[in-house]
């Protein structure tokens, strides 16, 4: 959601509003009123412009999100391919075809009860297997 400087503003002054009446009831002088207004709307300032970049730095992401076209993965040999870093082609080239199938499934989206059911398999068989191999590939890049 993004983030509406408006909108915000209108809820900082009606609860500024609402501060500043309670604080008059109290009998906190205007000048202490005035101090911790100038204090508060520079709070709100440093909120605002750190919302705004954040805004602007998740819209970045999405754009290259969006322009970065990865390859589509549908079989073992793509997978394999794929992998650029010569010791983990290593560790993967060992590791089971049925482990590299649930892997690639993964990576094209699928849960772990629809990898299950696709490759005839029980649920934690597969989460076991998933992370047998994130283990290894930890180790491995320890």
């Amino acid at each position: 959601m993004s983030y509406n400087h408006g909108k915000e503003e209108r809820k900082w002054r009606l609860w500024k509003e609402a501060e500043e009446k309670k604080l008059r009831e109290l009998g906190v002088d205007e000048d202490t009123i005035e101090q911790l207004r100038i204090h508060d709307w520079a709070i709100f300032n440093s909120d605002r412009r750190y919302y705004q970049r954040m805004q602007d730095v998740g819209t970045y992401l999405e754009e290259i999100a969006e322009s970065e076209e990865l390859p589509e993965i549908k079989t073992m040999e793509d997978f394999l391919d794929s992998i650029e870093n010569q010791q983990l082609y290593q560790l993967l080239i060992k590791v089971d075809k049925l482990t590299l199938r649930a892997v690639i499934l993964q990576l094209q989206g699928y849960s772990i009860a629809e990898i299950a059911m696709t490759l005839g398999m029980k649920e934690y068989t597969v989460y076991k297997r998933l992370s047998r191999l994130k283990a290894k590939i930890k180790n491995l890049l320890r």
